[in-house]
């Protein structure tokens, strides 16, 4: 490895520390969820193992638990993780002669949106040893975060777990609520999601529908109505 390829390892390592830090937190909460659930500990930590979707692993884990069929669980990855794909693409446009095609299929595996923003804002070409140091640190976090969480999910008292449900819902709209606030299509989405649910919860034909094909239903609703009403302007010609 030569000094560019140690220098973009190294800062790499950097920007993903604060990721990593935050990953750790989430992954606990997703673990004991997993756990309070009923998936078997082990299960928990395979699933985290194999993904690096917190939203992703949060909706399968429900559904699952819910005897959901597996063609609505797929479905429901789909709907929610094909924004991955197009950060992939995306970044491809990014990536300089080192990011040989195994190294593109390697590296896909740590893109999350914190990750894409960290790549996508770095200035010039994004090489495979930055790639690898900025998912290092998130993916050994998300894991061991799931390990925490699942192992105490096995020992806390049924109180606390409970409580630690709820405070992942408060993440969640934590996590909403500030791009919402700056951006009229986000709360318009969130709204129209928010209403779907209630109403595929509580109306008397909708309620008929499974937890699964409500979530797809509301989530592919409410994005294209959002995208519909609130359309991306063109960047005049000759713009940036």
């Amino acid at each position: 490895m030569n000094t560019q390829s140690k220098t973009d390892f190294t800062q790499g390592l950097r920007d993903g520390v604060p990721v990593g830090v935050g990953y750790l937190s989430v992954s606990f909460s997703y673990g004991v969820m997993a756990v309070n659930l009923g998936l078997p500990a082990w299960a928990a930590i395979l699933i985290s193992l194999s993904n690096l979707t917190s939203a992703g692993q949060y909706a399968g884990v429900s559904l699952i638990s819910a005897g959901a069929p597996i063609v609505e669980i797929a479905l429901a990855q789909l709907v929610i993780n094909i924004r991955y794909s197009l950060m992939s693409m995306s970044l491809s446009q990014k990536a300089d002669g080192t990011m040989t095609a195994p190294h593109r299929l390697t590296t896909s595996f740590v893109i999350t949106d914190e990750i894409f923003a960290l790549a996508s804002q770095r200035p010039g070409m994004v090489s495979r040893h930055y790639m690898y140091g900025v998912g290092l640190i998130p993916l050994i976090s998300w894991n061991l975060g799931s390990l925490l969480g699942a192992v105490a999910g096995g020992l806390m008292p049924a109180a606390l777990r409970a409580s630690l449900n709820v405070a992942l819902y408060a993440m969640f709209i934590a996590i909403i609520i500030p791009p919402a606030r700056s951006d009229r299509a986000v709360l318009f989405a969130v709204a129209a999601a928010a209403a779907g649910s209630l109403l595929t919860r509580y109306a008397p034909i909708l309620s008929r529908l499974s937890a699964g094909f409500a979530m797809i239903l509301c989530a592919v609703l409410a994005a294209l109505a959002a995208a519909v009403l609130f359309p991306v302007k063109e960047a005049a010609d000759g713009g940036v």
